[in-house]
């Protein structure tokens, strides 16, 4: 007799395993691509320098403005999207409970993070239209801090119910207050995957393009305030693609390895500050 059981966990391993080399073939292919075209064009002056006159034309020049402000942009968004989210996930585990309040906010938060990012930048440039307001590094911060808070904070709430209740009852029964339980316990104990989800946000942030095409703007210049207009890697790379010369967009592909870089490093530092906050969590 055919053993059902078995036949059909062979079945979904293989398929697990046909997925897992799916996912990773094409992780591979894309950095196979990116960096055979964009390696030879890839140079020392393209990380220190701004963009010359006429560097989409193939002159001189680098995509340093665009450097700093991608880490500019991420940098302001992120801390403005923790300073909202950490209060709401401290909300969400430690008030609200199980009731219904927490129950639509988490729905909502999900619904929000499924919103394209493109939305939230015509959102905001309505508001700049409304104010009378140019493009600049302040509406650009704005925009994706508005994008990556419903996943920043979901993620936190996720890692934050990961914390055993006898924690917090044990804090509780000290006679520890209810910030103060959260302060030292839930805080603590979640620190491994809070900094994983706030570096992963980070990461996301500098590789978002469409949201801050209308609010952030663009230029050659690296912004000295939170008025100025403000370039990203990303729509680096769409400007130097959009070239009809051949050397331009092999700068957009020399452009790409410099963003997949700061990407992984951003990844490799989430797993080494886990790691190294994992000695905190008591299991």
């Amino acid at each position: 007799m055919v053993d059902w059981r078995k036949t059909e966990e062979q079945l979904f391993k293989g398929l697990m395993i046909a997925s897992l080399l799916i996912v990773l073939g094409s992780l591979a292919a894309v950095f196979i691509v990116v960096v055979i075209r964009g390696a030879p064009a890839l140079s020392l002056a393209m990380i220190t320098q701004t963009p010359q006159g006429g560097y989409y034309l193939g002159k001189g020049g680098g995509i340093l403005n665009a450097i700093a402000g991608s880490l500019y942009l991420a940098a302001g968004a992120i801390a403005l999207a923790f300073l909202i989210s950490l209060p709401i996930a401290w909300y969400l585990n430690q008030y609200a409970g199980r009731s219904k309040i927490a129950a639509f906010v988490r729905i909502s938060l999900d619904v929000a993070s499924g919103i394209p990012s493109l939305i939230y930048g015509a959102f905001v440039f309505i508001i700049m239209i409304g104010l009378h307001e140019r493009v600049s590094l302040f509406w650009g911060i704005i925009t994706v801090a508005l994008f990556i808070t419903p996943l920043l904070t979901r993620g936190l709430d996720e890692v934050m119910q990961t914390v055993s209740p006898k924690l917090k009852e044990a804090s509780f029964m000290m006679g520890a207050t209810r910030f103060e339980t959260l302060w030292h316990v839930v805080l603590r104990q979640s620190l491994p995957g809070i900094v994983t989800a706030f570096l992963l946000a980070l990461g996301r942030g500098i590789g978002d393009a469409a949201s801050v095409l209308f609010t952030a703007g663009y230029t050659d210049q690296i912004p000295t305030s939170l008025g100025d207009a403000v370039a990203t890697l990303p729509l680096a790379i769409f400007f130097q693609l959009g070239s009809p010369v051949p050397e331009v967009q092999a700068r957009a592909y020399a452009s790409g390895i410099i963003l997949l870089a700061i990407v992984l490093a951003l990844s490799l530092c989430s797993r080494i500050l886990s790691q190294r906050f994992k000695k905190y969590v008591i299991k």
